[in-house]
């Protein structure tokens, strides 16, 4: 059970009374996670303005030392303005993901250098809040998704999710 609920802090995609909600507690580095973006893209197509989508920070520090970097740097961008395209630059190249590399896609996006550079730590409230959050509701690993609060425990696949979202819309 998901136990923060949405609020204004969260970084959403969609509209706030969809009658899906879809939150993802997710680490830019992680592999599941670059698989669960294309996906959720695809997720968002289907169900269109009924899904409301979620993602909240879990970066996971000791097996992929960029996800908190990326992390920092999309809190940046948000604060800009520009979270989903950051978001979105980021697991298109997490393949090859580097500090150089998020430099790059700030760069690309207009954003300081000097200023990510400077304030790396600014964002560590927020995602220490996501981190928080993810562990009250028992997340432990990455991708974790939940659909209207409750935790989704199938594959991460489009088929799987399809069934899930709509079994929770029936029922």
């Amino acid at each position: 059970m998901l136990k923060d609920p949405v609020s204004n802090d969260d970084h959403v995609q969609g509209q706030q009374n969809a009658e899906i909600t879809l939150v993802e507690y997710g680490d830019y580095q992680c592999p599941f996670c670059g698989h669960a973006y294309l996906i959720i893209k695809q997720i968002q197509e289907h169900f269109g303005l009924k899904l409301r989508f979620v993602f909240r920070n879990f970066p996971l520090t000791e097996i992929h030392p960029l996800a908190k970097p990326a992390a920092e740097l999309t809190e940046y961008a948000g604060s800009e303005g520009k979270f989903w395209k950051m978001h979105d630059l980021i697991y298109e190249n997490q393949a090859n993901l580097s500090l150089e590399r998020l430099v790059e896609l700030a760069d690309s996006l207009d954003l300081s250098s000097t200023k990510l550079k400077d304030g790396p730590n600014t964002f560590d409230q927020k995602i220490q809040k996501d981190f928080i959050g993810g562990v009250k509701s028992g997340v432990n690993g990455t991708p974790t998704l939940f659909i209207n609060d409750d935790r989704y425990a199938g594959p991460v696949e489009f088929r799987y999710l399809i069934l899930a979202i709509n079994k929770t819309i029936t029922s």
